[in-house]
C-alpha cells in the first residue's frame, strides 16, 4: 500500500518504541506535573516539531552525513548529553531547595526557566541517534520498487507522529491529575523532582557515552 510493506508490524514496532521511556516523554511528564496541561502540550508540540525536522533530515541524507563525520556526531551527542544533564541538575537543585518548606505551607510549583516548546524542541534536535533511528527503522518498511519512496516515508512519519502524540496526551493528562497531589504533599513533590532530575542526568550520561 503506497510503497509501505507490513504496515501492521510497523505499527506494533512504533507503539513499542514510543512506550519506551526516554528524555522526550520524561520532559513532557515533568513539565505537565509542574506547570499544568498547557505547558505539557507546549512540550508535546516541541517534540512533534523536533521529530518532524529529524525525519526530514533523515530522508534528506543527514544520517549518511552523521555516519561519515565522526566529529559532527560527537558534537551533537555531547551537546545533547550536556543539555539533559543541565535540566536534571536544575530539578535536583529545586528539590534540594524545597526541603526547608514546612508541612503547613502550600508552595507554588516553580515555573520552567525556559519555554517548554523550545526546551522540548532542543531535546529532540540534539539527539543524533534519532536521525539514524528514523532512517534505519523506516527503510525496513518501504518497498524499494515503489516509484515514490518519499510518499512512503511521509506516511510512515505521520503514523509515528500520531502514535507519539496520543501517548504524550495520555501522560500529560495523568501528570496533570497528579499535580494536585504533588502540590499538597511536599515530600512526594521533592521525591518526584529528584527522580526526574536523576533520570535526566542518566539520559545525559547515556547520550554522551553513546557510540
Amino acid at each position: 500500500m503506497l510503497g509501505i510493506t507490513d504496515l501492521f508490524t510497523f505499527l506494533i514496532g512504533t507503539i513499542i518504541i514510543v512506550l519506551l521511556p526516554g528524555p522526550n516523554s520524561m520532559f513532557v511528564i515533568t513539565v505537565a506535573a509542574k506547570d499544568g496541561a498547557r505547558a505539557g502540550f507546549a512540550g508535546a508540540a516541541g517534540i512533534f516539531t523536533g521529530d518532524a525536522i529529524l525525519m526530514i533530515l533523515s530522508v534528506a541524507g543527514a544520517a549518511s552525513l552523521i555516519l561519515t563525520t565522526p566529529w559532527l556526531f560527537a558534537v551533537l551527542k555531547y551537546a545533547g548529553g550536556g543539555y539533559l544533564a543541565w535540566l536534571g541538575f536544575g530539578l535536583l537543585k529545586s528539590a534540594w531547595q524545597s526541603r526547608h518548606l514546612k508541612p503547613h505551607e502550600t508552595p507554588t510549583l516553580p515555573k520552567s526557566r525556559a519555554h517548554p516548546f523550545r526546551t522540548a524542541l532542543t531535546i529532540s534536535l540534539l539527539n543524533p541517534k534519532a536521525i539514524l533511528f528514523f532512517i534505519s527503522f523506516f527503510i525496513q518498511f518501504v518497498d524499494p520498487s515503489y516509484d515514490q519512496p518519499l510518499l512512503s516515508f511521509l506516511l510512515l512519519g505521520c503514523l509515528v507522529q500520531i502514535v507519539s502524540q496520543i501517548y504524550l496526551t495520555s501522560v500529560i493528562l495523568i501528570a496533570v491529575y497528579g499535580k494536585a497531589k504533588l502540590a499538597k504533599n511536599h515530600t512526594l513533590a521533592r521525591i518526584a523532582k529528584a527522580l526526574a532530575g536523576s533520570a535526566f542526568l542518566g539520559y545525559g550520561l547515556k547520550m554522551a557515552l553513546s557510540r
